[in-house]
């Protein structure tokens, strides 16, 4: 608990910060007049590029030392939906990629129930840099992260993000509830106090439902991913 306070007071002494996103490449507004498709793809990527080569150069904390590899992220520079973890593991600080272990193949199951492939949404984490022995993240390398994870979100201006886990959503909705009552409703996050919001879903990590596995836990995930299917206007599968 008093790590949650911790938190969320260096969260909201930082926020409001003016030169929270110095040295990002973030576009302010989708353009009125839009580019052709191609043009608009090569901006994104070059911009979400950018972002990337910026976090793998990072050492503002400690993980800077520690790490392998700096996972930024990765997907669809246009996804309408953006999945947000906590941050890497083994798997990932190996390999550079976001969600490629056993959570990682749970989650790429749950994409494709969907009805989605993973190249058609983006994956990342609240922390860029994997935490010694998975240990939960500090405020300060909370802090020293969030404005990568916000120009990223800035970038692609997806219509929702799914939140996975409790560490992800207390982070960005700034709560302390149990995940058990964000879960199952959108909230809305706002990544620019200028931009529109956009609904976040909360949910269970993979990793939890490996370790706690129940038809229940399954159900209740499967609950969740089915609102944002229909949000989405896309066909809500029968499962």
């Amino acid at each position: 608990m008093a790590q949650k306070r911790d938190l969320r007071k260096a969260f909201d002494q930082h926020v409001e910060l003016t030169d929270y996103f110095t040295g990002f490449a973030v576009k302010s507004a989708k353009p009125a007049s839009p580019l052709p498709q191609e043009n608009q793809d090569s901006d994104n990527k070059t911009q979400l590029a950018e972002i990337a080569q910026q976090a793998k150069d990072c050492c503002k904390c400690g993980l800077g030392s520690t790490r392998k590899n700096s996972v930024p992220g990765e997907g669809n520079p246009h996804a309408r939906l953006v999945f947000v973890g906590e941050a890497p593991g083994a798997d990932e600080d190996e390999q550079g990629r976001p969600f490629v272990g056993r959570a990682g193949q749970l989650l790429d199951k749950i994409i494709a129930a969907m009805g989605l492939k993973r190249q058609d949404v983006f994956i990342c984490n609240v922390l860029r840099c994997r935490p010694p022995d998975n240990r939960d993240p500090k405020p300060e390398e909370i802090i020293s992260c969030m404005p990568f994870l916000k120009a990223q979100l800035a970038a692609i201006r997806p219509e929702i993000i799914v939140a996975l886990g409790a560490h992800a959503a207390h982070t960005l909705l700034k709560s302390e509830k149990p995940i058990g009552q964000l879960r199952g409703k959108f909230h809305d996050f706002y990544f620019d106090e200028n931009a529109e919001p956009i609904k976040l879903m909360p949910t269970y990590h993979p990793a939890y439902l490996l370790r706690n596995y129940s038809d229940d836990n399954r159900r209740r995930v499967w609950e969740d991913m089915k609102v944002v299917v229909a949000e989405l206007g896309l066909d809500v599968p029968k499962k």
